[in-house]
């Protein structure tokens, strides 16, 4: 008879991720490969209980979640030895985080569910062992399994194009439907084609990792601003905010460090730094412009805490 005893309900969250902070195409490994680097959020989390049970049957709730499944699925595989009994059980998922957006609900979803696999029955999984079966579940997937340091992603491919050493330096987030006229109702990013680029834009990548490497192994916010704002400046040939020359102008009205965007979603960010002593003025200030531009939906979030 199998031994059951190691086995326990499995608990976890995941967080999300608000948009990007550079994405596009990369040097690695002789060519150039899809990557990018993910802004971390704290307004919205993923809870996961799972119950594994023998037999091979696996279920979840609610039942749509099928790209959770999949990951459950690939997890026990993972971390179940070889010629074990079949393992089966019951995955339930609960929150708040927005579809379609560029929150990144898919990823948050599948992390939590590998994590709380992996609760279930106590095993270790690390970080780009995660990143692969995200990848296997959901065909593309963010870097929020990377908690302790600020990773450029190939979200393709589950791999690291490099690793910065470092959390990113802490920024204040005033973020908003960067499309007001579609009420909130997103982008089918499943549908959305990935970008092509052009050459000038790939080399402006290259300079680009090289800026971000720079600010966040200095602690540079400025420098973090810049690099976001020209990430989403090369993504409006391919996903357009409308009237971003007026989101620009507001940056540079109140002070702030820059503009970031979600580049397969519709919210996007006006990045302050956390520290500045006038930061809530600033902040205050610049959600009074957006509401004049016609830009009700918004909301606030730091980075670092």
């Amino acid at each position: 008879m199998a031994d059951h005893s190691g086995w326990r309900l499995g608990i976890a969250s995941a967080p999300i991720h608000h948009g990007e902070i550079l994405q596009g195409v990369f040097p690695h490994e002789g060519g150039l490969t899809r990557g990018l680097v993910t802004l971390p959020c704290t307004i919205y989390k993923t809870h996961a209980t799972f119950m594994p049970a023998p037999g091979a049957e696996l279920t979840v709730s609610p039942a749509w979640k099928t790209k959770a499944l999949r990951a459950a699925e690939l997890t026990i595989a993972a971390i179940s030895p070889d010629g074990e009994h079949p393992v089966g059980g019951h995955l339930d998922l609960s929150g708040d985080v927005p579809l379609c957006r560029g929150f990144g609900s898919s990823t948050s979803d599948v992390l939590a569910t590998i994590w709380a696999v992996k609760d279930a029955f106590v095993s270790a999984l690390a970080p780009e062992d995660v990143a692969r079966l995200a990848v296997q579940a959901e065909l593309a997937s963010d870097s929020l399994m990377f908690e302790e340091t600020s990773v450029l992603f190939a979200q393709r491919d589950g791999e690291v194009i490099e690793d910065f050493g470092y959390r990113m330096p802490p920024v204040r987030v005033l973020g908003f439907g960067s499309r007001p006229q579609h009420n909130g109702q997103g982008v089918d990013t499943l549908a959305f084609p990935p970008a092509s680029y052009g050459t000038d834009e790939t080399r402006s990548f290259a300079e680009l990792q090289a800026m971000l490497r720079d600010a966040i192994q200095t602690k540079d916010a400025a420098l973090l601003g810049a690099v976001a704002t020209a990430s989403t400046e090369i993504n409006q040939r391919h996903l357009p905010i409308p009237d971003l020359d007026r989101i620009r102008w507001i940056v540079r009205e109140v002070g702030a460090l820059g503009v970031q965007a979600a580049h397969s979603g519709d919210i996007a960010g006006i990045l302050f730094d956390r520290d500045d002593r006038d930061v809530e003025a600033r902040t205050e200030h610049a959600k009074d412009l957006l509401h004049s531009t016609g830009i009700h939906e918004q909301w606030i979030f730091t980075t670092g805490d």
